[in-house]
């Protein structure tokens, strides 16, 4: 037969063999190897075979067992590593991603995905495998490992593969299944913490910010946010991320952590994506840290009120207090009372973010409120580099601890009482008709000092001078004339902070 170059194939016991060859098999494991003796009444006789046999000849045969199988066989199923948790077996017309090493029942290899380094994906039960490995593929679980006998007749049968498998071979796969899903699979979500309580949940169109770690059925890690130490940060329910992702991300609270399974044609499909190979199943852990809406204003909840509380902060107020500011997720950003001081602004000045303007408005006193601000009414997608993420959502408890009264919008400087209707020549003191800087800085600081001046509170005073100061001097020439000279209700409105 090593002549030939093809195994001899029969079956025993049916008379297609010399008596002798019939026996002399029976009992043989493959791989085994037989030296037999036959007399020549258990093989050819006194005829012999002509111009081969002599008659009555005792023939011996070297035999090796290379395969053996019967009629009646099945696929022959043995599981040598099943993990503890599983889920979700194989089922008719699942697409399973598997690894294999095929060989023969004496161990020679004909093929491994191995090799080629990349799975062998299909779907079962449907006629794209021979029918032994879609049998025996039926029930794993993805991370089993099992090996599949299969007889010829549910193989190659008698014609073989025409390449590497001859006719009527025996297969072996050493098969361990990576992945399986289904086409009518969805997203799969697993609740793994819900905060409470959950005031709001995510909707279409809502800006989330969350961390993950992205790993494939068996549990390859291909991504994460952590390892990147950033979060992830993306529109839901617009497209912008894969179409699982975008339903697997809706309904969430604040803080939750839950696992979100894609299925291939709601992931990377056939093709994949740098790490994630063709048809992969994904599983993402995520933790949402934050989200809000485009549409969302500061969210103000008023937790002390004192019980006179008549005089409410309003624009231009000079304004003393308190903070704790943290993210959503109670991580803390920063806190006046750790530095022992108070922050102090004039409210509307452009000083703070427009979302602490806003959340200060109407506040008296000894009030305290927590004040929520959205992104874009307070630093945005850039953040503040090493302190405020970007596209944050901010917390803020505030206490307010002193507020000054400021001016009328548009005056840096009012009068307590009645203006002098010789104004000019009082601030003129050397009576040389022109009024110098210092000369009006000095009459300013002696109005205030004396109450019947008031200056915009919570402002530099030499600003402000000098401020009021060019107003007059409307040439620009550094001094102020009786004609250039006028007050405030005297000006056509240009928006000027005079006197």
């Amino acid at each position: 037969s090593y002549d030939r170059g093809s195994t001899f194939d029969v079956f025993v016991g049916k008379g297609q063999l010399i008596a002798g060859m019939d026996k002399a098999l029976v009992g043989m494991c493959v791989n085994e190897r037989r030296f037999v003796q036959i007399p020549p009444q258990l093989a050819y006789g006194s005829e012999g075979v002509a111009g081969v046999i002599p008659p009555n000849a005792v023939l011996h045969f070297d035999v090796l067992l290379i395969d053996l199988w019967n009629s009646e066989d099945e696929v022959q199923v043995q599981t040598y590593f099943k993990p503890e948790a599983c889920p979700r077996t194989v089922q008719v017309s699942d697409f399973v991603r598997y690894h294999y090493n095929g060989t023969f029942l004496d161990g020679t290899l004909f093929d491994s995905s191995h090799n080629r380094m990349r799975t062998y994906d299909t779907y079962v039960g449907i006629g794209w495998l021979i029918p032994g490995m879609d049998q025996g593929l039926l029930g794993m679980c993805v991370g089993e490992k099992r090996i599949i006998t299969i007889p010829p007749f549910l193989a190659y049968g008698e014609e073989g593969d025409g390449k590497e498998i001859p006719g009527q071979a025996s297969l072996v796969f050493d098969v361990a299944l990576l992945d399986l899903h289904n086409p009518k699979d969805g997203v799969a979500v697993e609740k793994q913490h819900v905060p409470e309580p959950c005031e709001r949940r995510s909707q279409a169109g809502d800006f989330l910010r969350y961390h993950y770690n992205g790993t494939l059925l068996d549990g390859t890690l291909f991504d994460s946010s952590y390892a990147r130490n950033r979060t992830y940060d993306t529109y839901v329910g617009k497209g912008y991320v894969i179409a699982g992702m975008d339903e697997g991300l809706l309904g969430v609270c604040i803080g939750e952590r839950r696992r979100i399974t894609i299925p291939p044609h709601l992931g990377y499909g056939e093709e994949g994506r740098g790490k994630i190979p063709g048809s992969a199943v994904l599983i993402f852990d995520i933790h949402v840290v934050d989200f809000h809406n485009p549409s969302d204003s500061v969210g103000i909840t008023v937790t002390y009120k004192p019980s006179n509380c008549s005089v409410l902060s309003k624009k231009g107020d000079y304004l003393k207090y308190h903070y704790n500011a943290s993210l959503l997720d109670g991580t803390l950003l920063d806190s006046t009372l750790s530095l022992g001081k108070t922050y102090n602004i004039v409210l509307g000045s452009g000083q703070v973010v427009v979302g602490m303007d806003m959340g200060l408005q109407d506040m008296c006193v000894g009030e305290r409120r927590r004040v929520v601000i959205p992104p874009h009414l307070g630093y945005g997608e850039e953040g503040v580099e090493g302190e405020v993420p970007g596209s944050a959502v901010l917390v803020f408890d505030i206490e307010l601890l002193e507020l000054v009264s400021g001016l009328p919008e548009g005056y840096m400087f009012v009068w307590n009482g009645e203006v002098s209707a010789n104004l000019f020549e009082e601030i003129d003191q050397n009576h040389d008709g022109e009024v110098l800087l210092d000369e009006f800085s000095e009459y300013i600081q002696a109005q205030v000092d004396s109450g019947k001046g008031k200056l915009a509170p919570g402002f530099d005073f030499e600003k402000i001078v000098r401020n009021m100061f060019s107003n007059q001097d409307r040439d620009g020439n550094g001094k102020v004339t009786a004609e250039e000279f006028k007050l405030k209700d005297q000006e056509a409105k240009e928006g000027h902070d005079e006197l």
